[in-house]
């Protein structure tokens, strides 16, 4: 329980896909600009990795392993083919959800919605699960069981949700600012991701 809690607060605030490794701007930057399309987009994203996370991580110890599927075989090398084929199932399955009960929400969101499938943070996080899988066990950072990898999907989830609503809070806020002209728009939007990354460096020295 210590090592999933560790894991868990530690995906969020010192791993954080925006602020630690800077993945899936694109969609950070262009749909933050209110609290509303900001948090459904998160709560896409953070159900996109809470899934994909742990599938990935089944397909990479149980079917492309070493002595896996195929034994004294190797299949690792169609990991990223098969991570992006999970990934983008489940984006469909998502947008589908969002169209019928949210139809406001999903036009809010335009093309971003099924564009989840290419954000890097998505696939980022299968990335570094496999890459944690090989680590020492008594680092707070390995993944040894679907348990592990859910709770880092989730924990990652929810940082990136946290990430975009407090950016959308702020863009929202900013509005009302005299913001100097050269720095309208996206100029300010930069500054203020580079304040806020800078600020959650304070938690890297955790040992969490």
């Amino acid at each position: 329980m210590e090592h999933l809690l560790s894991l868990f607060f530690r995906s969020i605030f010192v791993d954080n896909m925006i602020f630690a490794f800077f993945l899936g701007m694109c969609s950070f930057l262009a749909v933050s600009k209110n609290v509303k399309t900001s948090f459904g987009l998160g709560a896409a994203v953070t159900f996109v990795l809470v899934v994909t996370v742990p599938v990935n991580y089944l397909l990479q110890t149980k079917v492309l392993g070493p002595d896996c599927l195929i034994e004294g075989v190797d299949l690792s090398y169609l990991s990223f083919i098969l991570f992006i084929a999970v990934i983008a199932g489940i984006v469909q399955l998502v947008e589908m959800a969002v169209e019928k009960y949210s139809p406001s929400l999903y036009g809010a969101l335009g093309i971003f919605l099924p564009l989840i499938a290419v954000n890097c943070a998505i696939m980022g996080a299968s990335l570094f699960m496999q890459q944690r899988i090989g680590l020492d066990p008594s680092s707070s950072q390995y993944i040894g069981s679907v348990w592990d990898a859910l709770i880092y999907g989730l924990g990652s989830g929810i940082g990136w949700l946290f990430a975009i609503v407090l950016m959308g809070a702020i863009r929202e806020k900013m509005e009302y600012s005299d913001v100097p002209k050269p720095l309208q728009g996206l100029g300010i939007t930069f500054i203020t991701v580079g304040l806020m990354a800078l600020a959650m460096m304070c938690f890297s020295g955790l040992k969490i």
